[in-house]
């Protein structure tokens, strides 16, 4: 492995009561709630059959036990990014070997994650509390759904530190309960457990006439992996391999204590049944329903947790490798790992509600769900080849391993296909509309970088050291501070000469030009000072983990302060008065805006992209506001944005008579 900050190597070898509740917590919301709904799903209004239930119940264990322990526990979580997990984390790691292509994968399997996390929430929260019917057949349950969603995304700003705190406890309950509802029920019938077998599996999916398309809804035990992988940088890999024995043995144990049930109703319809329909409510006493639904309405409050905090990290992932606009990030605890953007959890409630909206009831969501994820968990599997490709692993290990694996999606693709008219459509429009995104922003920044004329600070230092001495031109700043993006320490970009030279010649005493190197580790923060020409021109080089705030105008002080304290910079006003009262002088940040010229010949797609690119850059995040500068000591300067110029205007001259 390349090089891994103490505090990557502590958060995944630290193994503590604490960091193990936490992930409850945060980790398995998803995952765990899904005996709410997969039964229930399975068998739908179909006459119980008790080939249907082992063959459906063999199905979720071999799932459970090949998708989410060996590939994702055991095998994906080793592939982390200093600490961080999740699809763009793993790209980030394979982009190193240079094969263009595999940013297809990244930005697919991205959008497909949080397309799907839009219709986590509600599933989960509906499918609980509907267990009220049970009680009050004709009960509106939208309104306390709505309710419930708004309160959940309301207290993301308070940290995943605390909600997991808060959750944890209440995860610890309702483990505990499916395993206890599980057991209670496996004591009457312990002949289920033949259903371990996978020969049950085999015969529902070729025997049955529909066992098949029965895959599409095992499918929605597992779509909770992907962001246990997503959410690995909040409490470790260790925490989180260790708490998955405990969840995995109490998800095991309900789904079959579920089948138990069910085989022996055979011959009758889940309504016949009484209560809801849900066998997850038909396997507890009557007496202890009502508090059965109240602790899995609360699971399924946490359930939407574990894709809310896994968003944040995709964004946050996504920006740092061009692939999304700029966005607030909040830092809402000092613990390393936890983050909160405003724009998306926002964005991600709104689509919540849309859905509860739509689908109103969760036996219309399960339709819809799942569709988006299979396609995410196919791409980091792709990836997840390359990883292990780059890691030497041996070649006959790989094969069979991938091979198993698509084999294993794709079949649950295939059988979610036919989810699409009855609902997947919805969250495979929200995920080609972030493709869309995405690939507009990346594309477009390459040709920004491609369109980026860069020259050599030597050939115009003597220059600017003349212009600083030119007392004829009004002094712009004692101070002037341009951000570049140009990464060798004696380049700079053509604009930045072209706004100190020519748009309004700029004197000033010293000119500073800062870059910010965003690193590939999470939490670093350095800088490294240049000095072109002595009292003149520096330039400061700030290596920031991609975790850590750019808060340059904190940061550049603290720079300033030390090379003044070292003798290394004289940062008081020139003006003689000022001077000799050690006044210290003014420093002024000037940023560079572009806007597509009109001077462009471009192509319709080219058009298109630049386009849009620029409508995304204007509801963004503005420069000044990313890198935590001081507004009123910024200028910002609009910069034509030429492509491809016109070809050369043949004009004639007209002589006068």
């Amino acid at each position: 492995m390349l090089y891994m900050s103490t505090a990557h190597k502590n958060l995944h070898s630290k193994l503590t009561v604490g960091g193990l509740l936490i992930s409850l917590g945060i980790i398995y919301g998803d995952i765990g709630t899904s005996p709410l709904y997969v039964m229930k799903a399975i068998l739908g209004d179909h006459i119980i059959d008790a080939n249907i239930v082992l063959g459906g119940v063999s199905c979720v264990f071999w799932t459970l036990t090949l998708q989410t322990t060996v590939k994702y526990v055991l095998i994906t979580l080793g592939a982390d990014n200093h600490g961080e997990g999740g699809i763009f984390a793993l790209y980030a790691l394979v982009k190193k070997m240079k094969i263009k292509w595999l940013i297809v994968p990244a930005i697919i399997g991205g959008s497909a994650l949080l397309a799907d996390g839009i219709i986590t929430p509600p599933i989960s929260v509906s499918s609980a509390i509907e267990g009220i019917k049970t009680y009050y057949p004709q009960l509106n349950t939208v309104p306390i759904v709505i309710a419930i969603l708004i309160v959940l995304f309301s207290i993301q700003q308070f940290g995943s530190k605390l909600v997991g705190k808060f959750f944890a406890p209440m995860m610890l309950v309702w483990f505990s309960m499916l395993g206890t509802l599980g057991v209670l029920q496996l004591i009457k019938h312990p002949e289920v457990f033949k259903a371990i077998n996978p020969y049950y599996g085999y015969k529902l999916l070729s025997i049955h006439p529909d066992g098949f398309f029965v895959l599409g809804f095992v499918f929605l035990c597992t779509t909770g992996a992907e962001a246990l992988y997503s959410d690995m940088g909040h409490c470790g890999r260790k925490n989180i391999r260790i708490s998955w024995i405990f969840v995995k043995s109490a998800l095991v144990l309900n789904y079959f204590g579920q089948a138990a049930y069910l085989i022996h109703h055979e011959g009758k319809t889940l309504k016949d049944l009484g209560g809801n329909g849900n066998p997850f409510y038909l396997i507890m006493a009557d007496w202890f329903q009502p508090f059965g639904i109240v602790i899995a309405t609360l699971a399924a409050v946490i359930a939407s947790q574990a894709l809310i905090s896994g968003s944040f990290t995709l964004i946050n992932e996504a920006m740092r490798l061009n692939f999304w606009p700029k966005v607030r990030i909040k830092y809402p605890t000092e613990l390393k790992g936890q983050l909160y953007i405003p724009s998306i959890n926002w964005l991600l409630l709104i689509g919540c509600i849309g859905i509860v909206l739509h689908f109103e009831e969760s036996g219309n969501m399960e339709h819809a769900y799942g569709l988006a994820i299979v396609l995410c968990m196919i791409m980091t599997t792709i990836l997840l080849n390359f990883y292990l490709i780059m890691k030497r692993v041996k070649w006959y290990l790989i094969v069979p391993l991938i091979t198993i694996y698509l084999a294993i999606e794709l079949s649950f693709l295939y059988a979610n296909i036919t989810k699409f008219s009855e609902g997947g459509y919805v969250t495979l429009i929200i995920a080609a509309i972030l493709i869309s995104i995405m690939t507009i922003w990346f594309l477009a920044k390459n040709i920004n970088k491609t369109y980026t004329k860069i020259i050599k600070i030597e050939d115009y230092k003597q220059v600017i050291i003349e212009l600083s001495a030119d007392l004829s031109i009004p002094k712009y700043a004692t101070h002037l501070v341009y951000l570049t993006n140009a990464n060798r320490v004696d380049e700079l970009e053509e604009k930045v000469i072209y706004s100190i030279l020519q748009k309004r010649p700029k004197r000033a005493d010293i000119y500073w030009f800062v870059h910010v190197n965003i690193l590939s580790e999470p939490y670093k923060k350095q800088y490294k000072v240049t000095e072109i020409a002595k009292d003149d021109i520096y330039r400061v080089d700030f290596n920031l983990g991609f975790r850590e705030p750019t808060k340059i105008n904190l940061m550049f002080r603290e720079v300033i302060k030390d090379m003044v304290k070292n003798g290394e910079v004289d940062i008081r006003s020139r003006y003689e008065s000022l001077n000799k009262n050690n006044i210290i002088g003014d420093f002024k940040f000037v940023l560079s805006e572009k806007f597509l010229s009109n001077d462009n010949e471009l192509k319709w797609h080219e058009k298109m992209i630049m386009n849009s690119y620029f409508f995304l850059k204007k509801i963004s995040l503005s420069e000044e506001s990313a890198f935590g500068l001081d507004s009123s000591s910024v200028k910002v300067e609009k910069f034509p944005m030429v492509l491809h110029r016109p070809e050369n205007i043949d004009l004639t001259r007209i002589k006068n008579n």
